[in-house]
């Protein structure tokens, strides 16, 4: 006998009793089925509810062949009466994210004819696919409309029609269906078939915010939250605004002017230093002085400087000028040379330096996660 779905008959419903009809080991916890339960499985791209059954914490739920199993980490008596429990806060978040991504799935199909093509609701919020792109401007449009729609206060209905209502309904969906479909309808804005409790009216959603997109296979991706998720972000990014304000010592309305000016300087700040490691670069270079030997020289610039100070070394060594840049452990080099072949002094010598690179005949680059000593080390006595 199927599990009777008390979330159906009331998305509000938060405590019930219910018979243990079975409980059996499984993984990491207990499987229990009841004869009727207000947890809703996950399903429809929306994670299960959490809360308790008794004493056991329900960790997952799931529907298999018109039964409901509850995950707990603590067996119940069979046969027995047990109280569910609810988590709430988190259910009423879910339905309220549902019921907003309805919303803005609706009047994205009116307008555009687009559909919703995936959707995914767990934690904080929620993220749609629909199987076109949409301006920054329209998604503004649309998140105008979704909220109008919302203090409007619209009721939301879940019936299941007749089959010989079903065929004459306009309703979206991403699978063919036939038979016990259950369709949420927020009249003027959607219809849409749907297994996931929804809040009974729109103004209960409070606030819709789609908060990013991107591009995605061929249409839009957006991230979207509403309700209580929509004010924990807002209350979020507020905190984040305020704190960076106060770093910047300016008013919350100008800390993006604040910021660019903050990048121009340290971008000239950067070519400043760009332009005095270069002259010292070149000035390590002038002094080199001429050996029979190799050189293995230790400098902070980037590969564009390593590659002069490399090809002044080479000129003055006998062997390898080897330039490295960096930290222990994490080194990018330069070596050259006029009388080696550099790409088989890395392949017979790239372990022992623990390094690896490549290049032409007469200069490579690359990384090595040597120490300082070591390289210095291979160098004096190679």
């Amino acid at each position: 006998m199927p599990t009777r779905k008390l979330y159906y008959e009331n998305a509000f419903t938060q405590t019930f009793q219910a018979a243990v009809l079975s409980c059996d080991a499984a993984g990491n916890g207990w499987d229990v089925v009841l004869d009727q339960t207000a947890f809703f499985p996950e399903g429809g791209g929306q994670t299960a509810d959490t809360g308790r059954l008794g004493d056991a914490a329900v960790l997952d739920v799931h529907e298999r062949g018109g039964l409901i199993r509850h995950r707990t980490d603590s067996p119940l008596p069979v046969g027995g009466t047990v109280e569910g429990q609810i988590d709430w806060p988190d259910r009423f978040r879910k339905m309220q994210n549902h019921s907003g991504e309805h919303i803005v799935s609706g009047i994205i199909h009116s307008r555009y004819g687009y559909e919703n093509v995936g959707f995914h609701l767990g934690e904080g919020g929620c993220t749609v696919d629909f199987s076109g792109e949409l301006t920054r401007a329209q998604l503004d449009e649309i998140e105008d409309a979704a909220n109008a729609a919302v203090w409007a206060d619209l009721p939301v209905t879940a019936t299941f029609p007749p089959e010989s209502e079903l065929k004459a309904l306009p309703y979206r969906s991403k699978l063919e269906l036939t038979e016990n479909v259950r369709i949420v309808t927020i009249p003027g804005i959607d219809i849409c078939a749907c297994c996931a409790p929804h809040v009974s009216s729109t103004g209960q959603i409070g606030l819709i915010k789609i908060l990013d997109c991107m591009r995605h296979r061929g249409g839009i991706r957006l991230w979207m939250r509403s309700g209580r998720d929509a004010l924990s972000d807002y209350r979020r990014r507020y905190e984040d605004t305020a704190a960076l304000s106060a770093l910047l010592n300016v008013p919350q309305e100008k800390i993006v002017p604040a910021g660019e000016k903050l990048l121009a300087q340290r971008d000239e700040l950067k070519h400043q230093l760009t332009g005095l490691q270069r002259r010292q670069i070149e000035a390590q270079a002038a002094a080199l002085e001429e050996t029979p030997g190799s050189l293995a020289l230790f400098v902070q610039g980037d590969d564009a400087a390593m590659r002069i100070l490399a090809n002044a070394g080479m000129e003055k060594c006998g062997g390898v000028c080897a330039v490295f840049s960096g930290r222990d452990g994490a080194y990018q080099f330069v070596m050259a040379s006029r009388t080696a072949d550099m790409r088989a002094f890395i392949k017979a010598n790239g372990p022992a330096l623990q390094a690896r690179g490549g290049g032409q005949e007469c200069m490579i680059s690359g990384r090595c996660t040597a120490t300082r000593a070591d390289i210095e080390t291979f160098f004096r006595t190679a």
